[in-house]
């Protein structure tokens, strides 16, 4: 069947399997050849052709059937260009256990030998933590925000060698850290199931050398966290002030780091501002790449509220959404992607219970609460936020002591409207911008404003933002 062919067929695939999951996993796909009922697919990589395998092969079939093709099994090939010599299949027969988890709109549950991340029971002796099967690449929507930490994550996901260790992940509650280390974990135990692979959060981490200090097995727990492949620790943060344990993590750290094992870290904040934690803690989290994970802009939102929008139909019996009624909730609800799935799980339940059509006028009824509070909580620190992501600028370098122009300005745009949209004083605003001076605060009021008269660009940047922050 010609390349044309399968691009009709793949077409049809993208209102079934929305549009993030078919620029990911559907259109990279190329069709080789379709011979006794098998279709012949190339692939960029073994995983990713074990991936759509186990995820999406069923639906495929559904779809070539349906377009009056005779395919039973399709079988996923790396050329062998990239690979040095070509991949062996990935089988497409999935059984029925993934068909379920499919159909519930999930990945099925990997088993990997040699891991200690397991979806079900959790063994107490074992250091890692339950994997969540929510929180894979495939339900992981990407935006500009994020595609640096998206990308980093795919590429330690692979199990081969990587140019940077740690990969050092950070940013705000709910802005996906979580989210991309489960993604990482659940990838591994499908690529690369011989790796021993561990995530747990700082608190487990912590749990555990405590018990192995109480019981005397610290030689136990030395053997069970050095000699993983990989090893990833969540909410590093936690650690400040608790000495013990950052002595013990340093040791580990560089015992993995030394043997080439792969690290993978996330925290609230980047390595050198996580306070009262070691220097040299600080220097080996920041030795790697560190990634920002940067709020969400209303893009990513938007893609967000689609993909759960979509889950939510089938679940709920196709419910109807009112148009605009994601436009709506992507504007008014700007905090943390669980806020925002949290706001769509209520409107679609509250829907479902009361027999009719989503729309503004019922989401509007049903998040009063939330909507009145997102009306309330113009923070400076939401300003800042916004402000970061027009200009492309850290948070931590706008409240540091850079005076390059490129961080004075965005900071000088960020006071004003601090300014004009708080009811903040002149001292306060100064504290938020690392306890600046309430005259620096004036200075940049006043510069902004002389500025507006003459520069016709900032004077759209700012309307902008503040259309933006008042949404």
């Amino acid at each position: 069947m010609p390349q044309s062919r399968w691009g009709q067929v793949s077409q049809s695939l993208k209102s079934t399997v929305g549009q993030n999951n078919f620029k990911t996993w559907i259109e990279p796909l190329k069709l080789n050849s379709l011979e006794d009922g098998v279709a012949h697919f190339e692939v960029p990589t073994n995983f990713f052709g074990n991936w759509v395998s186990r995820n999406f092969s069923d639906t495929i079939v559904k779809h070539m059937s349906r377009d009056g093709l005779e395919v039973r099994r399709l079988e996923f090939r790396v050329p062998s260009a990239r690979s040095g010599a070509a991949a062996a299949p990935a089988a497409a027969d999935a059984p029925a256990k993934e068909a379920a988890s499919q159909a519930a709109g999930r990945p099925a549950a990997a088993a990997g030998a040699g891991s200690d991340t397991s979806n079900g029971s959790h063994d107490d002796d074992q250091p890692g933590a339950t994997l969540d099967e929510r929180f894979t690449f495939d339900s992981f929507v990407v935006g500009k925000p994020n595609q640096l930490a998206y990308t980093a994550a795919r590429r330690v996901s692979e199990g081969g060698p990587l140019t940077f260790n740690p990969l050092f992940l950070y940013g705000g509650s709910g802005l996906g850290k979580t989210h991309l280390m489960h993604a990482i974990a659940w990838a591994l135990k499908e690529n690369c199931p011989e790796k021993k692979v561990v995530y747990l959060s700082s608190d487990q981490f912590m749990y555990r050398f405590v018990r192995a200090l109480r019981e005397d097995g610290m030689h136990e727990f030395k053997e069970a966290f050095r000699s993983v492949d990989v090893l990833m620790v969540d909410d590093v943060q936690f650690f400040a002030g608790k000495n013990s344990t950052q002595e013990e993590f340093f040791h580990t750290f560089n015992a993995l780091s030394d043997q080439g094992k792969q690290i993978v870290i996330s925290a609230d904040r980047a390595p050198h501002d996580i306070k009262k934690i070691e220097d040299r803690i600080a220097s080996r989290l920041a030795s790697g790449l560190v990634v920002d994970l940067h709020p969400t802009d209303y893009e990513l939102r938007l893609g967000i509220l689609q993909q759960k929008a979509d889950f939510y139909r089938s679940h709920y019996g196709n419910l109807e959404i009112g148009k605009h009624v994601l436009e709506f909730l992507a504007h008014r609800i700007t905090g943390n992607v669980r806020t925002l799935e949290g706001a769509l799980t209520r409107i679609f339940a509250f829907g479902n219970l009361v027999g009719r059509e989503v729309t503004l006028d019922m989401v509007q009824e049903c998040l009063a609460d939330l909507l009145r509070a997102s009306e309330r909580k113009l923070t400076i620190e939401e300003i800042q936020r916004r402000v970061c992501e027009h200009y492309n600028v850290r948070i931590s370098d706008m409240n540091g002591p850079k005076r390059h122009r490129t961080i004075a300005r965005p900071r000088q745009v960020a006071m004003f409207l601090a300014k004009g949209l708080t009811s903040r004083s002149l001292p306060e605003i100064g504290r938020r911008f690392g306890n600046r001076d309430h005259t620096t605060v004036l200075y940049a009021v006043r510069k902004i404003e002389e500025m507006i008269q003459t520069d016709s660009t900032l004077a759209d940047d700012i309307e902008m933002l503040k259309r933006m922050l008042e949404a």
